[in-house]
């Protein structure tokens, strides 16, 4: 993959520079023609491992996780990626910084959501394991998981920290190994997707 400016300044190095326009014509003349760059993690084998234990265990077993994610909800705009739109210019107001937003926590079992809560205040190490405290049992009790089910959390530094490792082995719950750079394979991350393309 290569831009146009790369290919312009290219063509300046070699001595033979061509107009933006010139190289344009010919890319399309070639079949090749301009897009957006699409976004896509790269994964190594390392990734693919535990990818493929997730993917391969059996439902028995996806039935007893008990999936988590917490998700920032701007008031305006900035909850879907970005598109190209064509308009005059000043038709749309600017909010700075997103007009203000909203945190959430939920957790999501195979038979349906559970819980979603609304975290007032800074995610940290602290309040994240006091949403854990007032929200995660509770929730496995509503659905009679109990102790015997599969807590699901992504690798975010307030979850990994000690002091977590600490809470979740003091209440012996299972935590599924996560890879990283595997966001497809959350349900609640898709709920959050759609709630924020709703608003």
């Amino acid at each position: 993959m290569v831009t146009l400016t790369e290919l312009h300044s290219s063509s300046v190095e070699m001595g033979k520079p061509s107009g933006r326009t010139t190289i344009v014509a010919a890319l399309h003349q070639s079949g090749l023609y301009g897009r957006v760059a699409r976004w896509k993690p790269l994964f190594s084998k390392w990734h693919d491992s535990p990818l493929g234990v997730c993917q391969k265990a059996p439902q028995t077993m996806r039935n007893k996780i008990l999936w988590s994610d917490e998700t920032k909800i701007e008031h305006f705009g900035l909850n879907t990626n970005k598109c190209h739109i064509w308009r005059k210019p000043g038709t749309i107001p600017t909010v700075q910084h997103g007009g203000g937003s909203i945190m959430l926590w939920g957790c999501l079992p195979a038979e349906g959501t559970e819980r979603v809560v609304r975290i007032k205040a800074k995610m940290t190490g602290a309040k994240y394991r006091e949403n854990l405290d007032e929200n995660l049992l509770q929730s496995a009790q509503n659905f009679r998981l109990e102790q015997r089910f599969t807590f699901q959390e992504d690798n975010d530094p307030k979850h990994t920290a000690k002091t977590m490792h600490e809470w979740l082995w003091n209440k012996f719950l299972n935590v599924l190994e996560w890879p990283s750079q595997s966001p497809d394979l959350n349900p609640f991350e898709h709920l959050c997707k759609n709630l924020k393309i709703a608003m």
